[in-house]
């Protein structure tokens, strides 16, 4: 039984020592890799690792890997498997999360901030870790379908490094009017301002809430079904609107977003007798070009 109960315990220890050093590992073999905040391209950039970075894989994500990265909030960032390629690591060799450079006085050796491959590069010259905020500058561009009646048009939105951001939307609604040979239609310009609230990141999706407001400059006119028929009348209106939603980013699709919002008018009148309506919920969806 003596005999058994070793034969037992050396043969977890060898089965525990076994999967540690199979722990999946990224290797980055571009000249420069980006980690994300997110499992998205249209997310902040958190730091850049070098070729021949050895990163922990903490759990795989289709195209992307998820890895420790201490200086992150969470301490995770995510990198796209086309920068390098994920294995395991090997009996003896260590692999530990990058850490933050620290500054070594003049003629002392300095540490990789990360493990790397004996590849990597050169003894004497090792390479860094580069940490730094970058701004979530964005710029997307799409549809969007809604608005206070049913319509479609374009959408603009782009997002700067202080959680504002900046949309623009052309939205075109057409309606039978009150009389069968009565057609209104609607054109809306709508400028506003945005403030993105706290987001949420997980393995599979970006969810980040916000809350804005703008104008709505519309151009209404009233015409006939009749063909050849001129208008019969138009109307400029300038109005206010306030709306919240939130944008959704997955990461099986990593610069599409798609938000839904939902705004209120002020100083919408009725036309032609037809009210266009103070409520309305809208989708958009945006793909982000940088």
């Amino acid at each position: 039984m003596i005999r058994l109960a070793a034969a037992v315990g050396v043969a977890l220890c060898v089965s525990q020592a076994t999967l540690h050093a199979q722990a999946p590992v990224f290797t980055v073999q571009a000249a420069s890799a980006d980690v994300y905040k997110a499992p998205s391209t249209g997310s902040a950039v958190i730091g850049h690792a070098p070729r021949g970075t050895a990163l922990p894989v903490t759990r795989e994500l289709g195209s992307w890997v998820k890895v420790s990265w201490p200086r992150a909030e969470d301490g995770v960032g995510y990198v796209h498997v086309s920068m390098g390629s994920l294995g395991r690591s090997e009996p003896g060799r260590s692999v530990a999360a990058a850490r933050s450079p620290l500054p070594t006085p003049e003629g002392a050796s300095s540490t990789s901030a990360a493990v790397r491959s004996p590849a990597a590069a050169p003894q004497g010259a090792p390479t860094r870790v580069v940490y730094l905020q970058a701004p979530g500058h964005l710029v997307g561009f799409g549809g969007r379908a809604g608005a206070s009646n049913v319509g479609f048009g374009a959408s603009a939105r782009a997002w700067s490094r202080d959680r504002f951001g900046v949309q623009f939307d052309l939205t075109r609604v057409a309606m039978a009017g009150l009389a069968p040979t009565e057609r209104v239609t609607s054109m809306q310009f709508e400028p506003g301002v945005l403030y993105t609230l706290a987001d949420h990141v997980a393995d599979y999706i970006w969810v980040r809430p916000y809350a804005g407001s703008g104008l709505t400059i519309s151009r209404r006119s009233l015409s006939s079904t009749v063909p050849g028929a001129f208008p019969v009348a138009s109307q400029s209106h300038v109005g206010v609107q306030a709306f919240g939603g939130t944008e959704l980013t997955f990461a099986s699709v990593p610069r599409f977003a798609v938000s839904v919002d939902v705004a209120y008018r002020w100083g919408t009148i009725e036309f032609a007798g037809i009210d266009l309506g103070r409520v309305g919920v809208s989708v958009a969806g945006r793909w982000y070009v940088k």
